[in-house]
């Protein structure tokens, strides 16, 4: 990487935690609309409502997910155009962004009906359980075009270093979609239809705030430029193509997990849901970090300074380390108790208390895959990000395979060494390709 002298510096120290802590903020705030779904649903009567919910939600997180290529590739490309002080570029990643956005929203709900038929069937799950994931999940699918185009504008503040103006973006959005989950939970009892409308709603108000904060980082001179621009579509398609490639591997373990899950039966589903919403927790959190790193080595990449890039990596493998350790002890000395505020179901609670040490090992092996990832979206290498997915996701089922007697204990087992296998291989493309022996803009 660089010298530990860098880690030194403080200058450098303040540089990347002004741009990490906003967004680690912020996105604590994203799984807490989970845990807030969690919450007000796992104290209604029933399992199988709670189990409903973690399928639908799922369902809709797997599709959005797979589009999250739409915020990566336009971070990654925003940002080199930043180091480059180049505002057409920055420009036309964004309309371009924007207009696929809006038509894979389209797809999306033309076709909404058979796609999440065959995502239920798929999944499998008792008959209540289906029943409520796809009142859910029909609902969700509505927010499609306001959540796939938040993407976009995310990625465009994000790239441009804008990380508090990302920050109000995701802390306003989310604050009035748990306010909205209340109200219509449980001051209206709309339950699992009034949790989905929420998000729904929430999530147009978020492209409201998007368009103006977006709007008002464009300079009004550039701001005619912000018209249909093809130049450089070639090679955003290219690394959306291969970022969609390792979402959808990613995306296929994690759903992997909730639908064995199911099959295992109710209580354990909906155990499973609990400590999948603090791993999301744990995720959003050291995102914070990689969010940093793409901006940052975005931007050098695009200055062509190579000893700026590696010092970014440096200091944000370190923050992230410090990062996980802190979520690892809180889950050690805490976990009971936070699983007791998800739920007050006693056979789910049995059955995420005995799983937790997964979730205390799970921030250990994962924070460098997380950080790694954001490092190669600022250089805009989706391709070793493609196959270094491809490589880990095949290692994920192999040891679900070998561990199946193991039951749950297995499944936990195989996607802790998922997180395992992919920071082994991005850090080994990373010291053994020549990552930095080009200009990489």
């Amino acid at each position: 990487m660089t010298s530990l002298s860098v880690l030194r510096q403080w200058p450098a120290h303040k540089r990347t935690l002004a741009l990490a802590l906003p967004m680690i903020f912020s996105n604590v705030t994203t799984p807490l609309l989970g845990l807030v779904d969690t919450a007000v649903i796992g104290h209604l009567s029933e399992v199988y409502y709670l189990g409903g919910v973690a399928v639908g939600a799922m369902i809709i997180t797997l599709l959005f997910w797979l589009l999250g290529f739409l915020r990566m590739a336009t971070t990654g490309l925003v940002a080199q155009g930043y180091g480059k002080q180049d505002w057409p570029q920055q420009l036309a990643v964004l309309w371009q962004g924007l207009c696929c956005a809006l038509t894979l929203a389209t797809l999306l709900l033309l076709v909404q009906t058979p796609l999440l038929e065959m995502a239920l069937w798929l999944i499998g799950g008792s008959v209540e359980v289906q029943h409520y994931a796809l009142e859910y999940a029909q609902i969700r699918i509505w927010g499609a075009p306001a959540a796939l185009m938040n993407l976009v504008l995310l990625g465009f503040l994000l790239g441009r270093q804008q990380a508090k103006a990302a920050m109000w973006l995701l802390v306003c959005a989310n604050s009035f979609n748990i306010v909205l989950d209340l109200w219509l939970v449980i001051g209206f009892e709309w339950g699992v239809t009034g949790a989905a409308a929420a998000t729904v709603i929430a999530d147009y108000c978020a492209l409201a705030l998007a368009l103006f904060l977006s709007w008002r980082q464009i300079p009004i001179n550039y701001r005619h430029l912000a018209l249909l621009n093809l130049n450089g579509i070639g090679k955003l398609i290219a690394l959306n193509r291969d970022i969609f490639l390792r979402s959808l591997c990613l995306q296929l373990c994690i759903a992997f997990v909730t639908a064995q899950g199911a099959r295992m039966g109710d209580s354990i589903v909906a155990a499973n849901s609990v400590l999948m919403n603090f791993t999301l927790l744990i995720a959003y959190a050291l995102d914070g970090f990689a969010y940093s790193a793409e901006a940052q080595v975005g931007q050098a990449i695009g200055a062509d300074d190579k000893p700026e890039a590696q010092r970014v990596v440096s200091l944000c493998w370190v923050w992230s380390g410090v990062t996980a350790v802190a979520f690892s002890g809180v889950f050690l000395c805490a976990g009971d108790n936070l699983i007791g505020l998800l739920t007050d179901l006693p056979s789910v609670q049995s059955n995420a208390q005995q799983y937790l040490p997964w979730l205390v090992l799970y921030p250990l092996v994962s924070f460098t895959c997380f950080l790694f990832d954001g490092v190669y979206i600022g250089a805009a290498k989706g391709r070793a990000m493609r196959n270094s997915m491809l490589l880990s996701a095949s290692g994920f089922f192999l040891f679900w395979w070998l561990t199946q007697s193991w039951h749950n204990h297995g499944l936990w087992f195989a996607f802790c060494g998922f997180a395992v296998l992919r920071s082994i291989t991005l850090i080994v493309y990373f010291y053994r390709q020549s990552f930095w022996s080009v200009r990489l803009s």
